[in-house]
């Protein structure tokens, strides 16, 4: 047995077998905090900071961040929503087995658990505190639970990876940010989207699509006086070949402005300036007066403070064709003006690393900055070149190389002009949905993300295999995507980094086992000649094969066979992603049973096939 398929082995024993292991976290980091998730106290003194591989979470004062309680908790927490009387606060728990812990802070205890689906990634509270909403991640729903007794009251399907949501004030509508793209990558347009919850109806009252590129959308917040939410995402500019970086060629970073009462987007603003990017915009709040719009920047470690007053002043102008800015003569014209928000935007550089969750208390904004375990603090009302100020959540921790190889893949100062991080199209180290035109294999052919998982064990690299190891594959990333040269201890770092990544658990499995349908489509798999390219454990062969799937150009073209791990997580297939789902894999685009010997099998054959396939 070769060193990868024993490595691979010892990687499904870990994780079928402890089962807890959320999305990305590994055990390895548990002495690391990792601040994920911040709520706040009606009164502003108390911050809950939910620490996403310690499994606890903290109260702290918001003056100083000095520990007043902690409560450990049964996985790892990824948001936090605090009930209208302050007495009970809910965790989200991110793991296969997705649940809400329920915290009684009175009695300085967990008080229950209340099961929800797989990875609860974001949860809200309806004003009464009657209501719970739940996002779960890889479900693709919302479960609606009640606040007492955790009881589901149903579950709401949206599109893909919820990841963010909140409520309006009255409660009646919750935006919920779907991550990735949902349908075939070569479609004329791909991007992400808001789906819009009629609370009351428990059904999605609307569709809001993003701009064409849009992807990674991970914040969300509603504005005080309730007609605006706010969205932050990458906004990508795919169709184009990656030649170069500068001004946002490749991908800008920007928020989207929905009207809510009309459930629509009014325009999307970028944050970026003209030659320094924003990446990877992740937390965004209101300051309670409407004065602020605040995000942060999880990429290049920083605040963005917009007047928003000026925002929609000039988001009204554009609107009513008036001129704003040199580019901006009407509103099609702003997802484009990289100098949009020029004079009403402070960049304001945060002291730690990595913020992932923001609250504004009074007119302090605190970031939770997720790979320093600190908080960052910004004061609102101070002189705008006041810098940020540093409140430590721990004591500092020596990292390891796979610390600092994540941090490095996160990081978007080690790009050119900071418009991107590696996790920019790779979030949590997978795919965003997107075809790229990358130039390792020639220009004019654009191919779908592929997922980091496996990626050292699985060589070559790249759909087309131009890459004869991983490592080869993220130096020329860091030179020809990037557009920068890191230092070598910094690249070995992301291959330690990568290489420690473990599958998480199929949303089909049955208590981590292959279910009856899956069970007899392991018999398909081998019988169809399924394994004969996909073996397992690795379920790839690692050798290059024409099954038919080439299109135009690269009709006859060998690809890379890509290993079936997790592929239940990063659809759409083939290399141009051009199947949505796996029955289009096995009957619409595998003509001449060129890709498995699917033909002659019955539906029922062919939907135990599917099962035992995304049950990897």
């Amino acid at each position: 047995m070769s060193e990868n398929v024993k490595w691979v082995a010892k990687a499904f024993s870990l994780v079928l077998c402890v089962g807890a292991l959320g999305a990305g976290v590994r055990a390895e980091e548990g002495k690391y905090l990792s601040p994920m998730a911040l709520v706040a106290s009606a009164d502003g003194q108390t911050l809950y900071v939910a620490q996403a591989t310690a499994n606890r979470v903290a109260a702290v004062m918001a003056a100083d961040a000095k520990e007043k309680a902690a409560y450990t908790v049964s996985g790892s927490p990824a948001a936090l929503a605090l009930s209208p009387d302050g007495g009970r606060l809910f965790v989200a728990i991110a793991e296969p087995q997705g649940r809400v812990e329920v915290i009684d802070l009175k009695a300085g205890k967990s008080a229950a658990q209340y099961p929800t689906g797989h990875t609860a990634s974001a949860v809200a509270v309806s004003p009464d505190g009657a209501t719970l909403y739940v996002c779960n991640r890889f479900n693709n729903d919302v479960s609606v639970l009640d606040a007492a007794t955790g009881k589901e009251r149903t579950r709401i399907a949206v599109l893909r990876e919820p990841v963010a949501a909140a409520l309006t004030a009255d409660g009646a509508v919750l935006f919920v940010c779907n991550l990735l793209p949902a349908g075939a990558s070569n479609a004329p347009v791909v991007a992400a989207s808001v789906s819009v919850i009629d609370t009351q109806g428990g059904k999605v009252a609307a569709t809001i699509v993003l701009p064409n590129g849009s992807t990674g959308v991970r914040g969300v917040c509603v504005s005080p006086d309730g007609k605006f939410a706010y969205v932050t995402h990458l906004l990508a500019h795919y169709q184009l070949p990656t030649t170069q970086i500068e001004r946002g060629w490749m991908n800008t970073n920007a928020v989207s402005v929905i009207d809510v009462a009309a459930r629509k987007l009014a325009n999307t603003v970028l944050l970026d300036s003209v030659d320094r990017g924003a990446a990877n915009p992740w937390p965004v709040a209101c300051s309670a007066d409407g004065k602020h719009l605040v995000i942060g920047c999880a990429g290049t470690h920083e605040l963005l403070v917009i007047d928003r007053v000026a925002l929609h002043e000039r988001l009204d102008k554009a609107a009513a064709n008036e001129k704003v800015t040199d580019q901006t003569r009407s509103a099609r014209d702003v997802p484009t003006d990289l100098a949009f928000l020029a004079g009403i935007r402070r960049r304001a550089p945060l002291p730690g690393n990595g913020p992932r969750a923001l609250v504004i208390a009074g007119s302090r904004a605190i970031a939770a900055e997720y790979y320093s375990d600190s908080l960052g603090v910004v004061d609102l009302a101070a002189d705008p070149q006041a810098p940020a100020t540093a409140l430590a959540l721990g004591p500092a921790v020596t990292e390891t190389t796979i610390r600092k190889g994540e941090k490095a893949f996160n990081d978007a100062r080690m790009c050119f002009q900071h418009w991107q991080s590696c996790v920019s199209c790779h979030p949590n180290d997978r795919v965003d949905g997107l075809n790229w035109d990358l130039l390792n294999d020639g220009i004019g052919n654009p191919k779908n993300t592929k997922s980091m998982l496996l990626s050292h064990a699985t060589p070559p690299a790249m759909i087309s295999g131009i890459r004869e190891s991983a490592e080869m594959a993220v130096r020329k990333g860091m030179a020809f995507i990037q557009f920068a040269v890191p230092p070598e201890d910094s690249l070995a770092a992301i291959d330690e980094y990568l290489k420690s990544l473990k599958p998480v658990p199929s949303l089909r499995r049955v208590n981590g086992n292959l279910s009856e349908s899956a069970q007899r489509g392991e018999k398909v798999f081998a019988e169809a000649g399924c394994a004969h390219c996909h073996p397992a454990p690795l379920f790839t062969d690692m050798k290059p094969h024409n099954v038919g799937t080439g299109m135009d150009r690269e009709k006859d073209m060998e690809f890379d066979t890509p290993t079936l791990v997790e592929i239940w997580r990063t659809a759409p297939y083939l290399y141009v992603g051009q199947a949505v789902t796996m029955e289009e894999v096995l009957t619409k685009f595998n003509e001449g049973d060129k890709h498995g010997k699917t033909s002659n099998l019955s539906p029922g054959q062919i939907q135990d096939l599917i099962e035992y396939v995304l049950s990897q």
